[in-house]
């Protein structure tokens, strides 16, 4: 079952944005795309829905991700109107951006690498060292960071209020004018709408195995050994443990990560664990962007990271032969989901 939602007002926003929120659980009509909020789940995820588990004062409608996602590709958010939140995070590229760093107003650099923003609806944290809790307080960080989109939240709301397709569009999806707190749950709920699940991945873990071939068998198995190691950050369904780790690309002078949000010694250096569903399409990686391929990161771990003292114990290096570090790769490279990353639904 679709979870429910305010069909009149997903229809009505539907039409006027051109976009396709249907509120039953028929096929969509012609011309009209499948709604943004579905019971789709990851396999291995928590079998709760990404609507389930939106908190209960922003809950999670299709009137309000469609709202969310025009939002989210609108440059008027930004003090310039040059850089929207879809600027840094590419649907082709899950949702990251290909630039070790992006560029946000007047061509500033920001300090990190965009992350992906695939399956946060069960997300636990935020950014890379963890500061938001919520999708909604995280959402209206990049809009207001002066290297990224620096605009106050107040006058983003007035930009809005000034639109009456908006207008319309808020008193649909919230029975009120646009505010600071609707703006955020409204790119909120269109994020928490973003959800992969049709991975050759997925569909090994439901059984089929029809594009997952003895290579990605053979990676799968190394991951999820003391060989590898990787499943101890990375468990299998999830891919991530939600948690903070320093993996070895911490050198003195650096990032210091979570420490910065925690004050904490022996955060030095720790970053929030990334899920890796389509990790092949969002290159570059790590927090900084310095590793430019899959076979780099695999070479990094390999090699036991940087070698600073700080480094988690558990990276150590490996010996990994040139297959296992191929049969790694290819297992990687399953968590592309393709229909996603092409997914007209999420196009602006």
């Amino acid at each position: 079952m679709t979870p429910s939602f305010n069909r009149g007002g997903a229809i009505g926003l539907a039409a006027l944005l051109l976009a396709g929120g249907c509120g039953d659980d028929g096929p969509a009509a012609p011309g009209r795309l499948p709604p943004l909020v579905t019971d789709a789940i990851p396999a291995g995820f928590p079998a709760r829905t990404a609507a389930a588990r939106a908190p209960a004062e922003s809950a999670l409608t299709e009137a309000r991700a469609q709202l969310g996602k025009r939002l989210f590709f609108d440059k008027r958010l930004s003090r310039t109107g040059e850089v929207a939140c879809a600027n840094c995070h590419r649907q082709e590229h899950a949702f990251a951006d290909p630039a070790p760093v992006s560029r946000g107003v007047d061509g500033r650099l920001g300090q990190r690498n965009a992350p992906a923003l695939v399956n946060l609806a069960w997300g636990e944290s935020f950014f890379w060292d963890g500061r938001a809790a919520t999708l909604e307080e995280l959402v209206g960080k990049p809009i207001e960071h002066p290297d990224e989109m620096d605009l106050p939240l107040a006058e983003a709301v007035a930009r809005v209020a000034g639109d009456g397709v908006y207008l319309k569009a808020f008193a649909d999806a919230y029975g009120e004018p646009p505010g600071e707190e609707s703006l955020r749950q409204a790119i909120a709920s269109f994020i928490r709408s973003i959800v992969s699940a049709d991975s050759p991945y997925d569909r090994h873990k439901r059984g089929d195995d029809t594009s997952f071939g003895d290579a990605e068998r053979r990676g799968e198995a190394l991951f999820l050994t003391e060989r590898a190691g990787c499943f101890h950050c990375h468990p299998s369904g999830m891919l991530t443990n939600e948690g903070f780790f320093n993996n070895g690309t911490y050198l003195d002078g650096g990032d210091v990560g979570r420490q910065r949000i925690t004050g904490r010694t022996g955060d030095l250096g720790k970053f929030k664990v990334p899920g890796l569903r389509s990790i092949a399409a969002s290159a570059p990686y790590m927090h900084d962007g310095s590793l430019a391929t899959l076979e780099e990161v695999v070479d990094h771990y390999d090699r036991g990271g940087l070698g600073h003292f700080s480094t988690d114990p558990q990276i150590e290096k490996l010996g990994l032969s040139p297959d296992e570090k191929a049969d790694l790769v290819a297992f990687l490279r399953s968590l592309t989901d393709p229909a996603f990353l092409g997914d007209p639904r999420y196009r602006p």
